[in-house]
Order: structure tokens, then C-alpha cells, then sequence
């Protein structure tokens, strides 16, 4: 189960009101979250130092909720999804929705043969789904410093020469794997790609390197405090997998979109012409059994069943709410009599001083 740390007065703000600790606790529970520990940034580094003395002063001292969340809830993976979660759940809001502009020429991506030997899949939440970056990578560009269509090919690493994110210089691939066996964040994903006799990389119209995923994005289009418009591109060995992020990824950065909850779509050609418009966005309606449902007792991508509905009507209806009742079934314990025997045996031998 994952666990998120959140900002508590950003959280409280973009809730619309202040909880406390007992009370936001109570809220996560009915919600079906839990509340794993409120803490500040400097306990948590203290906590992993054991020594005061080498946490710096200006390390923040703000409230953090540490909050667990359910593996197959990967909305709710950040602040933006945890209180459109939260607000529609309390009925303080009506669920959101999404909106795709039509596609555009110049928003296009194109995948080589070559990206058939490394990551096959490209189109538009790391260490969860993503299984830490060997099922799906993310990348975020700022859309004004590059122009479409975009390139999705694969090349040996001495032909892959960029500067890359926060460096001083362009280097080769070979050479950014060297730099990054060292890093303390990205050592970790260097064999994914590492023996591949070559490397993925993604580059717009005018040859700009984007990224080599699923190591690290270039310099040029990175995320700025002036960034108005983001490119969002994925690449991945599953495409459901990568349909999920995109899709997820999508919707929580549309909440800031100047028509809210809209997300321009993209055309991703296959090598062999065919192409999908990716995100998907897609909605779909599901008949349920209602006694099965009581019986039983957001949309998510993994609603296969309606069976997959019955939690969250628990959830919606209150799980303090649901009548208690005696279980059917006969539930006293006791203890076996062969368990019992064998026990006592034990204590016999043992006042013999006799191992057993």
C-alpha cells in the first residue's frame, strides 16, 4: 500500500475547511484511507539520521500528513486527486468531467522499428504502477520551447547526444550512464536500459532530445515557473499500464488547464501506420445487482466486474452506517485437543530439564 505525504494546510485549504488531526483521521477511515502519522519534513529526516545535529535549519517545519492508500487507487496519488476524491465523497462537489480538444496535426508522436527492441510503447506515478519506471516512464516538457510532431526512435548510445536535466553540458548517452551510476536517485533505473544495444529517445521536429526515457529528460523543455502549456509523454513495456498513467496523469494536471478538466489529444502512429489518439478518457456505464451489491457490502481503470463496484457503494454509503449483524456461520474457538496435549508434554519435559 502506498503512502503519500501531503502538505496538511494546503491540503485543509483546498478542502475548504480545517480538521483536526482526530477528525481528518475519522474522514480518511469512512473514505477508506488511513491516517499513518502526522509529522513535519525535519522529524522525517531526523527520524532516517538519527542526529539533529546534520538536519539543516532550514529544512521545513510544516505539518505533513503521511497518508496510506489503496494500491488500485491511483487517483488519489497526489494532493489534486486526494480532495477531488475527498469533496465528491462528502457531496461538496459533483464529479468532474473530462474533456478532449480534437486532435491536431502538430500534436503527433511517431514510433521508429527500432523502439520495437527496447520500450514498444509510447503515449501520453512511478513507484507504484509504473513499477518503478520498468513498465511505464513519465516525462513533462513545457509545450512552448519545442514543436510537434514529435519522434519516438531508438539509437545506439554514442548517436544519443543531449544536454540533459540541470546539466551544464551535452553529453552522450554513454556518458550520462557513467554520470548516473553515482546518482543517488537514478542509479536505480540505469539497468533497465543499460545492456540494450540501444537506447530510447524522444526528439520534436527540429531534433530537440525531450528525454531518454525512462532515465532522464533534456534541459530544454523542462518545467519552469512560466510554463503555460505541458507536453505529457509516456513510454512503456505495457500499454494498458501506460494508458492508465497517461489517463490518470491527464486529469489531475487538468484541473489547472484554463478550461478546467480539458486535455488537448494526441495521434500516436505505430511503425507500421496505424495510429490511437491517446489520452482516452474513456467513460462506460455499468448495470449492477443492488441485493448482490447490499450483500456484498470515482470510477477506477480497474473496474472489470461489478463485483469492483460494491467497495466504493460501502464507502459512499458509510461503512458506520451498514447494520451490524451475527455472522451465520458457527465462530467459537477452541483449542485443538492434540495442541493442548502436545502443550502440556512441552511443560512436563521442560521441568525435567530436558530439550525440546
Amino acid at each position: 500500500m502506498p503512502t503519500i505525504s501531503v502538505n496538511r494546510d494546503a491540503l485543509f485549504a483546498a478542502l475548504g475547511r480545517s480538521y483536526t488531526d482526530d477528525e481528518f483521521q475519522d474522514l480518511c477511515f469512512e473514505f477508506g484511507l488511513e491516517l499513518d502519522e502526522v509529522t513535519t519534513e525535519k522529524q522525517m529526516l531526523m527520524k532516517e539520521q538519527g542526529d539533529q545535529a546534520k538536519v539543516g535549519a532550514a529544512v521545513s517545519e510544516e505539518i505533513l500528513y503521511r497518508i496510506d492508500i489503496p494500491a488500485n487507487r491511483y487517483d488519489l496519488l497526489c494532493l489534486e486527486g486526494l480532495v477531488n476524491g475527498l469533496l465528491v465523497f462528502q457531496g461538496k462537489k459533483a464529479p468532474p468531467t473530462y474533456k478532449l480538444k480534437k486532435y491536431e496535426d502538430c500534436y503527433s508522436l511517431h514510433l521508429t522499428p527500432a523502439t520495437l527492441q527496447i520500450r514498444p510503447f509510447a503515449d501520453k506515478l512511478h513507484q507504484n504502477i509504473c513499477r518503478k519506471r520498468t513498465l511505464v516512464a513519465i516525462g513533462t516538457h513545457d509545450l512552448d520551447t519545442i514543436q510537434g510532431p514529435f519522434v519516438y526512435d531508438a539509437l545506439p548510445p554514442s548517436e544519443i547526444q543531449f544536454k540533459a536535466l540541470n546539466q551544464q553540458q551535452e553529453m552522450t548517452a554513454t556518458q550520462l550512464m557513467e554520470l548516473y551510476s553515482n546518482h543517488a536517485q537514478l542509479k536505480q533505473y540505469l539497468g533497465i536500459i543499460r545492456d540494450s544495444p540501444v537506447y530510447p529517445v524522444i526528439k520534436d521536429k527540429n531534433g530537440v532530445t525531450l528525454s531518454m526515457p525512462p532515465i532522464i529528460n533534456g534541459d530544454h523543455s523542462k518545467i519552469t515557473l512560466n510554463t503555460k502549456n505541458v507536453f505529457i509523454e509516456c513510454t512503456a513495456t505495457d500499454l494498458t499500464k501506460a494508458t492508465v498513467v497517461l489517463d490518470t496523469i491527464v486529469c489531475m494536471f487538468s484541473e489547472y488547464c484554463g478550461d478546467k478538466y480539458e486535455a488537448q489529444q494526441c495521434k500516436v502512429f505505430a511503425p507500421d501506420g496505424t495510429y490511437e489518439l491517446y489520452p482516452k478518457l474513456q467513460y462506460r456505464e455499468e448495470v449492477i445487482n443492488v441485493e448482490k451489491a447490499n450483500s456484498y457490502i470515482g470510477i477506477q481503470h480497474d473496474v472489470i466486474h461489478a463485483c469492483d463496484l460494491y467497495e466504493d457503494i460501502a464507502i459512499a454509503y458509510g461503512y458506520n452506517n451498514i447494520a451490524r449483524r451475527e455472522p451465520s456461520v458457527v465462530c467459537a474457538g477452541r483449542q485443538q485437543p492434540i495442541n493442548k496435549l502436545t502443550e502440556q508434554l512441552r511443560h512436563e519435559l521442560f521441568k525435567r530439564r530436558h530439550c525440546y
